[in-house]
């Protein structure tokens, strides 16, 4: 099936009107005819099921026949990550973690990173179109660029596993042997050239477990990955 998102509806929501872009996608692209039935997300995990009873390539408009409330994630997953300088591969990471399954990502400003600029609003788009082509539910949340510090202030009260993937020597458990079925995690992914001693320092002060990803180095959104997919696994 297609799904079509609109963060706007509600439970109680009757009637879906479809912006123009969406509407042209609906009758041109995909041709969809009066009394077709389409699949509607708000992204907060309801179902709508709704029938097509106004179609233009300007506007076309459903009725909701059905909402139904979806099951979230089993797990909670927050990845801070470092915006990598080249902006593919943090639109790419953000597309494959939609796929897989994570609830929340937050840009991390670090001492090392390389990129200090980024377009919310075009991540946001690469989101919501993964979120679609996945038949996900629930749109993971992305948060604005945070300072290190800040992020780790901000999770002092945190009820769950905290983690940071680092390069350094240091004694380190692997990520799969600590991560739980249905748990709540953090998972702090450092930029290209890595977290800085003080920030390592100072996420271990905060109670941030350090963890290996496996014996290879990876590249910063391999590794946002492969933590992503880590956690996902832990809850087949």
């Amino acid at each position: 099936m297609n799904l079509f998102y609109q963060g706007n509806l509600s439970e109680t929501s009757q009637n879906i009107i479809f912006d123009k872009d969406e509407s042209r996608h609906i009758f041109k692209v995909l041709r969809h005819k009066l009394g077709d039935t389409l699949h509607i997300t708000n992204g907060l995990g309801i179902l709508f099921t709704a029938e097509l009873v106004e179609v233009s390539q300007k506007q076309c408009l459903a009725v909701v026949n059905e909402a139904v409330k979806k099951a979230p994630l089993p797990y909670y997953l927050h990845i801070a990550v470092a915006p990598t300088k080249n902006n593919d591969r943090f639109e790419w990471f953000l597309e494959k973690a939609t796929e897989i399954g994570i609830s929340e990502i937050t840009p991390i400003l670090c001492d090392h990173s390389e990129r200090k600029v980024i377009k919310v609003d075009r991540f946001e788009r690469i989101i919501e179109s993964a979120m679609k082509q996945s038949l996900k539910m629930y749109k993971p949340k992305l948060n604005e660029l945070t300072s290190f510090s800040g992020f780790i202030k901000l999770q002092s009260n945190f009820n769950g596993i905290k983690c940071i993937a680092h390069c350094e020597d240091s004694e380190k458990e692997l990520l799969k042997n600590l991560v739980q079925p249905k748990s709540n995690n953090i998972i702090l992914i450092g930029p290209e050239g890595d977290f800085s001693y003080t920030e390592i320092a100072l996420a271990q002060k905060n109670d941030f477990s350090p963890i290996s990803l496996g014996e290879s180095r990876l590249r910063t959104e391999t590794a946002a990955i492969s933590a992503c997919h880590t956690v996902y696994c832990s809850n087949l």
